[in-house]
């Protein structure tokens, strides 16, 4: 197996972690998913020669989890410096600021927005991240974001739904969220 084929698989095995991915009513797994994902695909990125995509990715991946501890403006403003000053920093076509951009408006959305907007611009992300992939030739990596934008779009719209029901679908994880925020009895 040549290393094109062996990065391109390291694609694929991305694809099949973030398969299932916005399926996720709980933020909370939904962003462990993700961070997995990224991490997986920025070496499928690095590997491919994609330098831009891959530091995105990498970084997506550490600012995912911690975005599961705060929501400081503070931490968003400095993943979103990293990622400006890595990601720009090895651009040599205008195709590979696709993802930095991507990458700033994620990070924005997983600091200071929640359910379904953080979907919605989740997937103005990821349409970034389409051409991005189309244009590299990442098989993996255009079949992964292609997937979310189909799965993540139909989730946005059945969300929709349920909320113009009455019911809200993030119901459970707000609970959760409140459990945590209120002081223990000790």
């Amino acid at each position: 197996m040549t290393f094109y084929w062996f990065a391109q698989s390291v694609g694929v095995l991305a694809f099949l972690v973030g398969i299932t991915m916005f399926f996720n009513r709980s933020d909370r797994r939904f962003k462990q998913q993700l961070s997995a994902y990224s991490a997986i695909i920025g070496i499928h990125f690095l590997m491919m020669g994609a330098a831009p995509a891959g530091m995105s990715a990498l970084l997506n991946s550490v600012r995912t989890l911690v975005s599961l501890r705060t929501r400081s403006l503070w931490v968003m403003v400095i993943f979103i410096a990293l990622t400006l000053f890595f990601g720009l920093g090895r651009v040599e076509h205008l195709m590979e600021l696709l993802p930095v951009g991507a990458t700033v408006i994620s990070t924005w959305a997983l600091f200071r927005t929640s359910g379904l907007t953080t979907r919605c611009i989740m997937w103005c992300s990821t349409c970034c991240w389409v051409i991005h992939n189309f244009w590299l030739g990442s098989i993996g990596g255009t079949l992964i974001e292609s997937s979310f934008l189909v799965m993540n779009g139909i989730n946005i719209i059945r969300f929709r739904r349920l909320q113009l029901r009455g019911i809200d679908p993030f119901k459970v994880e707000k609970e959760v969220k409140a459990q945590d925020e209120s002081p223990s009895v000790q």
